[in-house]
């Protein structure tokens, strides 16, 4: 099966149902390490550096299961296909998971967070691996790859908008109640089973292209050897981080430093909404100038535009919201591009090893995509405690010291690995004419 036109309904029709569980799996992500650190902190009373250390200890639990979801998605046999049957049982976990840890007790505490934070990252791991795997071998096509992966990201973004607009409209001062982070907990346990049922009933799973399995030292060395591979991961890597640390500060940021705690869910909401409109840019870009070239530019320009936040203070709402939509524009080529390459990298792997491993491909990708959030959290949140920042919602002032290391964590620390990023990824060498030369040396297998 060469893409998805062959499936009943046509190629966007399967990337648009294929896109669906993706909304709720954003709904996900993005309160987790955006909204339950400060809302455990303010609400719930927990200090910043235990959370820190918590989501970090959780991302160090990943370094096992990644690995191990990623094998057991490659391994897994099923009539109806080993991705969509996968990702199927994962379902009940995660939904379960999302729902307690978002949805917490009022005397919940760091063991309440630890354990249910460490079910839905392993619910989280077991629905995306097979997931993202599916999407790799969905599309075959350079350039479809593209398009595949602007599908589920821009449905990602859906999620992630919806993802910022309940907990600010119910409210999340406050663990009374229905707050606004329970609403996330019920949506997120109505649509992920919906949404999942619908993909596995109506999208298609291409045949395994695999002619051996390979053992684990053996299935390393040419992990090891996958050169595009490796350069692709460290840009990742250096990429995520940089963009994580801002991520992990923006409530504050908006709240503290610019004093507009009421505008927070309305900017975030503008970031995102430009995101999905910088998807089908990055589209048309990549397209004309490569995959690889088109993601090094768009880092370049939020190096430059992103640099203008450190100045701004107090009451500069204006120029921090144009950052917001500016920035939120080239989210769009971070999302959409860096997965697309990374189903090319597959391709070297089971040209070369004789194994179609997409799982444990994307168990390294996932990984590092936690790795990144949890170095962030792990690092700025004790730097800010230990300038003075008090993320008490009761706090009447902040000290300057604390507001300048706000600002230069936010606006400044990401700068430089995301110029470390671009410097790895410019002569990335798997192009176009490259990745058709291995799509035609393995479907003719």
């Amino acid at each position: 099966m060469k893409d998805a036109s062959r499936s009943p309904g046509g190629v966007t029709a399967t990337y648009a149902v294929y896109a669906l569980p993706a909304l709720p799996l954003a709904a996900i992500a993005l309160p987790l390490y955006i909204i339950v650190p400060s809302f455990y902190a303010s609400a719930l009373g927990l200090s910043l550096p235990s959370i820190g250390t918590v989501l970090l200890a959780i991302r160090c639990l990943d370094a096992v299961t990644d690995p191990i979801f990623g094998w057991l998605s490659d391994r897994f046999s099923a009539r109806r296909g080993r991705r969509r049957v996968f990702f199927a049982l994962s379902l009940p976990l995660t939904s379960v998971a999302a729902f307690m840890l978002f949805w917490p007790p009022e005397d919940a505490g760091l063991v309440y967070l630890a354990f249910w934070g460490a079910a839905l990252s392993v619910g989280a791991t077991w629905s995306l691996l097979p997931y993202t795997a599916w999407g790799a071998e969905l599309a075959t096509d350079y350039h479809e790859r593209v398009r595949l992966s602007a599908f589920r990201e821009g449905s990602t973004l859906i999620g992630s908008l919806l993802a910022i607009s309940l907990p600010f409209v119910g409210g999340i001062e406050s663990a009374d109640g229905f707050h606004g982070l329970a609403w996330i907990a019920v949506a997120v346990a109505i649509l992920l089973p919906l949404a999942g049922i619908a993909a596995v009933s109506f999208v298609p799973e291409p045949p395994d292209l695999s002619r051996r399995r390979l053992g684990l030292f053996e299935g390393l060395r040419y992990v090891a050897a996958n050169g595009p591979f490796l350069r692709l991961a460290l840009s990742f890597l250096l990429n995520s981080f940089a963009n994580a640390i801002p991520a992990s500060l923006f409530l504050f940021f908006v709240g503290q430093r610019l004093g507009a705690a009421d505008l927070q869910g309305p900017l975030l909401f503008s970031y995102f909404l430009s995101a999905v409109a910088g998807i089908p840019i990055a589209v048309w870009v990549a397209k004309r100038i490569g995959k690889h070239r088109a993601w090094c530019l768009s880092m370049s320009v939020a190096c430059a535009v992103f640099s203008f936040a450190g100045f701004l203070g107090q009451g500069d709402i204006t120029a921090f919201a144009v950052i917001c939509v500016l920035t939120g524009i080239l989210l769009g080529f971070d999302l959409a591009l860096p997965p697309a390459i990374q189903a090319d990298v597959i391709d070297i792997d089971t040209s070369e090893s004789g194994e179609q491993r997409s799982g444990l491909y994307f168990a390294a990708w996932s990984f590092i995509t936690k790795l990144s959030l949890a170095l962030s959290a792990g690092i700025v949140f004790p730097i800010l405690a230990f300038a003075g920042f008090d993320a008490a919602p009761t706090a009447a002032s902040q000290t300057p010291q604390a507001l300048t290391t706000l600002s230069v964590l936010y606006a400044w620390a990401p700068i430089i690995p995301k110029l470390a990023a671009i410097v790895v990824m410019w002569g990335f060498s798997l192009d176009e004419a490259h990745q058709k030369e291995l799509r035609l040396k393995l479907d003719n297998r």
